[in-house]
């Protein structure tokens, strides 16, 4: 009997991707383990072994179709004695998705999935729609169609910022295609006893305040879109409180550059590893995570997470995004691990070669933004985590030492914290050890 292959779910959290490529074609003999196709996500591109041996009779998704979803059919594999031909026409248990428009030539490094830049025109400025009654019950509740919240979810819609055209309001497919071209958007949560909040301007609305002509409409990729729900999300629903420190990076200055000077060379005359100063706070980050572990934790609604290790997010940007792998038990692994195992992940992450088990989860992060001269910032926390380190530059300051004036190199941080788990005096208790550790980088080796 023919098996159908069907899109893989290559995390917790996909629920479509890109067939970007495929690495067998029709006919071609498959054994269990062979890398049949490339599939990207919104943040990497991994390859799809074959589970099942035989002969792929049909592929039913080409290469280059965009938002297949997860368990969608994507080829037919004969199997050991199976007619190919019959195999290839068999009727299949899952309907294949709607194939996308040939893909237009990517932006620079961007993925396959965003479309060429392209001049949008303006729209006409249009007064606001009319408003439609609310329901009886006098609820929030935003009335649809399944196909409607469907299609919504798809093109990350929400659905109380669509206008509803079917009877009493009710938003159906055809509302959902308009709202995707800025028609039919309404204010959020617009009610009868008015906003609770100011307003939020609409694409219309926004659109209709420049002149056409003067600007380019990027459509955003999946990278953009995830990256905007999850950290709006995370502004949302976790309450954020920020504590500031200054450290004296001094030592760890002069201890960076011994240590590099030390490093041995390999066959080819290049160091084995330079550590930078990123690398030392993401071990000081760890080692204080286990100082205090009250801190090292994640928030459930069934209970606290408390982690045993301290497996620490780096944040690298990407063409159009940024992407978070983690070094895992970081606060076991020396500078020269850490430093290499940072190298070699965020080169991968920008190849977007990425596994998800290497960005998702962790117990906290590190934003740092000191290559650009940034002085200090504040991070948004990337949940699960409940806490995230902001780095700033390292610059020369004025202080006062012993009552005397001096110069020292300085650099600022800041955590943010998930006062759900984590409370302002445990967030202070592990931002003085961190400041411990950065100022004496001996006592990361103790």
């Amino acid at each position: 009997m023919p098996t159908n292959i069907l899109m893989p779910a290559l995390s917790p959290t996909m629920e479509k991707g890109n067939l970007a490529k495929w690495l067998k074609k029709e006919g071609d003999k498959i054994k269990s383990g062979d890398i049949i196709a490339e599939i990207e996500t919104d943040k990497a591109t991994m390859e799809y072994e074959a589970v099942d041996e035989g002969t792929l009779a049909k592929i039913v998704v080409p290469e280059g179709t965009q938002d297949v979803a997860v368990n969608a059919v994507i080829a037919v594999l004969a199997g050991e004695g199976e007619d190919v031909k019959a195999a290839a026409s068999a009727p299949k248990s899952a309907p294949a998705p709607k194939l996308a428009e040939t893909p237009k030539p990517a932006v620079k490094a961007e993925p396959p999935k965003a479309p060429a830049q392209q001049v949008a025109t303006a729209p006409k400025p249009a007064a606001p729609p009319t408003a439609q009654p609310a329901p009886a019950s006098g609820s929030n509740r935003i009335f649809s169609s399944p196909l409607a919240r469907r299609l919504a979810k798809d093109a990350g819609l929400d659905l109380d910022r669509v206008q509803g055209s079917g009877p009493h309001g009710r938003v159906i497919a055809r509302d959902i295609e308009d709202a995707k071209s800025g028609k039919g958007l309404r204010v959020p949560g617009a009610a009868a006893q008015g906003p609770a909040i100011a307003p939020t301007m609409s694409d219309q609305q926004i659109l209709s305040l420049y002149e056409q002509g003067s600007y380019e409409l990027i459509p955003h990729d999946g990278m953009r879109r995830t990256i905007a729900q999850r950290l709006t999300a995370s502004v949302q629903t976790i309450p954020h409180f920020y504590e500031t420190m200054d450290c004296d990076i001094g030592k760890l200055m002069a201890a960076r550059e011994e240590i590099n000077a030390a490093a041995p060379k390999d066959k080819d005359g290049k160091p084995v590893y330079k550590l930078s100063v990123n690398d030392f706070v993401i071990k000081a980050l760890a080692l204080a995570l286990q100082r205090v572990p009250d801190a090292n934790v994640s928030w459930t609604e069934a209970g606290m997470l408390k982690h045993k290790h301290s497996d620490v997010g780096v944040a690298v940007a990407l063409p159009g995004g940024l992407i978070t792998p983690i070094v895992r038990n970081a606060e076991s692994k020396s500078l020269s691990a850490i430093s290499n195992e940072i190298r070699d992940l965020a080169a991968r992450a920008r190849a977007r070669k990425l596994k998800p088990q290497e960005y998702l989860g962790g117990t906290t992060s590190v934003s740092n933004l000191g290559m650009f001269g940034i002085k200090d910032f504040t991070a948004v926390i990337n949940p699960p985590q409940s806490t995230i380190l902001a780095v700033g530059t390292g610059e020369e300051r004025a202080v006062v030492r012993n009552g005397q004036l001096a110069v020292a190199t300085i650099m600022s941080v800041t955590l943010s914290c998930d006062h759900r788990s984590v409370d302002g005096a445990l967030g202070a208790e592990l931002i003085v050890a961190f400041k411990k550790l950065i100022e004496n980088p001996v006592m990361m080796v103790v």
